[in-house]
């Protein structure tokens, strides 16, 4: 089995294993017919997990877009729904450029050497959201976890210098560079994400969600076969958002 195929299969994996509570719990639960629709916002920190290694720093972005969800069991004091969004995300990796001594690297103009890379995506991702306190006046508290999709729209990249400095005293104490001059070759995204937060519903004003969220990438940016520089260039990002969202049904 190739790798890629691996990841394949792990992903279909994950999503059975969600899929199996949701199920078990629409035929035994007590019945909801919630539809909500809404808005959500936040701040994406993400990194790319290279292999061989980049010396890193977050690289913060804007993630925002459509939100929905469908209730449909409450089993016990479990609130069961799914939920998913459509999103743009800016991502991408910040290096973090310093030399032996951990001193920032100077450029030929006495600035030190800065390096980042933005990609924009729409990103695509459906939850299992199970959540417990009060339905429709007051906190509860949720957790949700599914896989998500994204494609790439556009490729950024921000410099202040020509060439790298790889000097052996003055130069970066990482001297892995190729990725900084190599486009995208996979603009098609895909992974697991999961998060936790709370909500605060009122009958007149909506819901209220704030959640922290980890996505961690099946898929790589660049090539990842033999004859390839990266064995690995997957995504790994950090989410804190905002969500309202309205029942349309209830």
């Amino acid at each position: 089995m190739t790798e890629t195929n691996s990841k394949v299969v792990r992903l279909i994996f994950a999503i059975a294993m969600l899929a199996l509570p949701v199920a078990s719990w629409a035929q035994i639960g007590s019945h909801r017919n919630v539809f909500s629709i809404g808005a959500n916002a936040g701040a994406v920190l993400s990194t790319v997990g290279f292999d061989p290694e980049v010396s890193q720093k977050q690289h913060v972005g804007f993630t925002g877009g459509f939100s929905w969800r469908y209730t449909s069991e409450k089993y016990f004091s479990t609130i069961c729904s799914i939920a998913g969004e459509v999103n743009i995300a800016s991502l991408g990796w910040k290096e973090d450029i310093v030399d032996v001594n951990d001193r920032p690297v100077i450029n030929s103009n006495g600035a030190q050497e800065e390096y980042s890379r933005t990609l924009t995506y729409v990103q695509i991702p459906v939850f299992a959201h199970l959540a417990w306190g009060k339905e429709r006046q007051g906190f509860n508290f949720f957790v949700q976890a599914g896989p998500q999709i994204g494609i790439m729209l556009s490729d950024k990249t921000t410099k202040n210098y020509d060439e790298p400095n790889l000097d052996a005293e003055t130069g970066r104490s990482n001297t892995i560079v190729e990725q900084e001059s190599m486009d995208i070759q996979h603009k098609f995204d895909y992974g697991i994400a999961a998060g936790l937060g709370l909500e605060y519903s009122n009958k007149h004003l909506g819901r209220f969600l704030l959640e922290g969220r980890y996505y961690y990438g099946l898929g790589n940016i660049f090539g990842s076969s033999k004859r390839d520089y990266f064995s690995k260039s997957n995504f790994g990002n950090i989410v804190i958002k905002a969500t309202w969202l309205v029942d349309l049904t209830k």
